[in-house]
């Protein structure tokens, strides 16, 4: 590595990410880091003095920069942002959200078209993006809708990134996943359908996450797929979803029903998209996050040090 960090800066830059980011007490944050809390409260306030600490924290932690390199290299990506992994689970969403926000807002140009999936960690992530002013943006939801109320809907998604920016927002007037593949197929075939994901093919940057495949994942919790659907897209191979449709660990489209029912832009398509970010991270994604860089899916991905620490070490020989 070319450029060298200061050990000081390196636990000023923790302790803020801790403090500001994952929400911890002072007290937390010395038990973690082997420190008092005095210690703790002159880190802080150097972090602050020093500039660390803004809307986002600029400071760089080593072992990020290392593991952000290898995944460029190893997966052949644009760019890699790795944060710090927070101590509770829970945390991880908001940590990976707080820098996608940041990744987001850096490429928004006028005239750009987006393309948004779903999922709590890019909800968490718009709600930090920035309100400004763009021109002549579109916004294009990249999947149907949920059929029941949630705070993680596509069309809630899409549209608060709409309003945030000024943009127009189109999103599709369907369900995420219809109850055969023949009524999938007649919703296509619909011009207003066709012109959507017409649309959505052609976006500049895509802005999406990965899903995991367990028992209490976010499509079961929102009644898109079963517990003995969960068992058998196992069987099948899968390992997690991108824009619903479930993939195995090599990003392949695994042979299973559901992803012949599924209304959202084929992960294929994805690959024709100039940039696509990626913002996910936990243990339980690790395998579908190397799956879509694997599958050349991705672009720019945003994780946790956990998750690509996980991941690097799948593909060590």
């Amino acid at each position: 590595m070319d450029e060298v960090i200061d050990h000081e800066e390196q636990v000023a830059t923790r302790a803020a990410w801790l403090y500001f980011v994952a929400g911890l007490t002072q007290a937390q944050i010395g038990k973690k880091l082997g420190l008092n809390r005095t210690r703790v409260n002159r880190l802080l306030a150097q972090a602050r003095d020093q500039g660390l600490v803004q809307i986002n924290i600029t400071g760089r932690l080593a072992s990020c920069v290392e593991l952000e390199e290898k995944l460029r290299q190893r997966y052949d990506l644009e760019d890699a942002i790795v944060v710090p992994t927070p101590p509770e689970d829970e945390l991880i969403p908001q940590v990976i959200a707080t820098a996608a926000a940041a990744a987001l807002s850096a490429r928004l140009r006028d005239g750009m078209s987006v393309g948004v999936g779903w999922g709590r960690t890019l909800r968490l992530s718009i709600q930090s993006v920035p309100r400004r002013q763009l021109s002549r943006l579109s916004v294009v939801s990249l999947l149907g809708g949920l059929t029941r109320g949630s705070a993680m809907n596509p069309h809630e998604t899409a549209s608060h990134l709409a309003d945030l920016v000024g943009a127009q927002c189109y999103y599709v007037a369907a369900p995420a996943l219809t109850d055969t593949e023949s009524t999938r197929d007649l919703l296509f075939a619909q011009p207003m359908l066709h012109e959507i994901f017409e649309r959505g093919a052609k976006v500049d940057l895509a802005f999406l996450s990965v899903g995991e495949l367990t028992p209490t994942c976010t499509m079961t919790r929102v009644g898109l797929v079963s517990r003995a659907e969960v068992d058998t897209l196992l069987a099948a191979g899968a390992v997690g979803d991108i824009c619903a449709h479930w993939i195995d660990a090599e990003g392949r489209l695994v042979d299973h029903p559901l992803n012949s029912r599924v209304v959202a832009l084929s992960p294929e398509k994805l690959k024709d998209i100039p940039c696509v970010v990626i913002a996910s991270g936990g243990r339980t994604k690790s395998q579908a996050l190397r799956g879509v860089m694997k599958g050349g899916m991705c672009d720019v991905v945003i994780t946790d040090e956990q998750t690509a620490q996980s991941i690097l070490a799948m593909d060590e020989p």
